[in-house]
């Protein structure tokens, strides 16, 4: 029977940071996190590792499951540099916070292109990647229920039937108080500040940019007041 990955276990090796081995279990190097989830298998984390072939099975039961298991490590990473990012500023700043978060996202996207595709390439539906997957999300979605409390920002008078109908299945699952028509600005945010991530880090605008960080804090500029914020040019930004 292979051992059961912990919750929490580290398994991206080929780094310095010991948190990211964990004992003696098995990691990823750097030229597989580079090629993606299809380069790793079972045999070649064996042999990066000095192994005997089978030996990583006591560790996990396939190559879904250790897929699985670096996908969701490299969300955790990702999780702990937006939270560091948010958490440099006081509770109630939400505009420095929340941009900060913002840009945090973007450094890691950019520095991190494999990660990244490892990550939002496929949907969040193992079993290890979910649970990680759910903590990176609500580092943007507390901070925005805490702004909603005590200042509601403008919402759509109208939406769609289908989104009215869809949204209380996802604020359930959260349990975020906010109402649908709140959770739909939210979530239109998310998806255009992924979007440009996205297009980003898979150079599809390299036809006409060099340098996209004036394009995103164009888009943050944007954003902003649809939460109710304004745009702080400083929040997050490193020097």
């Amino acid at each position: 029977m292979p051992r059961p990955v912990r919750e929490g276990d580290r398994l991206v090796g080929g780094r310095a940071d010991p948190p990211h081995r964990r004992g003696d279990q098995p990691g990823v190097g750097h030229p597989r996190r580079q090629q993606g989830p299809a380069a790793v298998t079972i045999n070649g984390v064996a042999r990066e590792v000095g192994m005997s072939g089978p030996a990583p099975y006591h560790y996990f039961a396939g190559h879904d499951e250790l897929v699985g298991a670096v996908t969701a490590d490299f969300f955790r990473e990702l999780t702990e540099q937006l939270e560091a990012a948010r958490e440099a500023y006081p509770p109630g700043d939400h505009t420095r916070r929340l941009l900060a978060t913002c840009r945090a996202m973007r450094r890691w996207a950019v520095t991190h292109r494999a990660e990244f595709g490892w990550v939002f390439a496929g949907p969040v539906t193992s079993r290890r990647r979910e649970p990680a997957g759910r903590d990176f999300e609500q580092v943007f979605l507390d901070e925005v229920v805490d702004l909603w409390r005590p200042r509601p920002f403008p919402v759509p008078d109208e939406l769609d039937p289908s989104i009215r109908e869809q949204l209380p299945l996802y604020a359930a699952a959260h349990g975020t108080p906010m109402p649908v028509e709140a959770i739909h600005v939210f979530l239109s945010c998310w998806i255009r500040l992924y979007g440009m991530l996205c297009m980003e880090v898979l150079h599809q605008l390299d036809f006409a940019y060099t340098d996209l960080e004036p394009v995103f804090e164009d888009l943050l500029r944007e954003l902003a007041p649809r939460l109710g914020i304004g745009y702080d040019a400083a929040a997050g930004r490193e020097p």
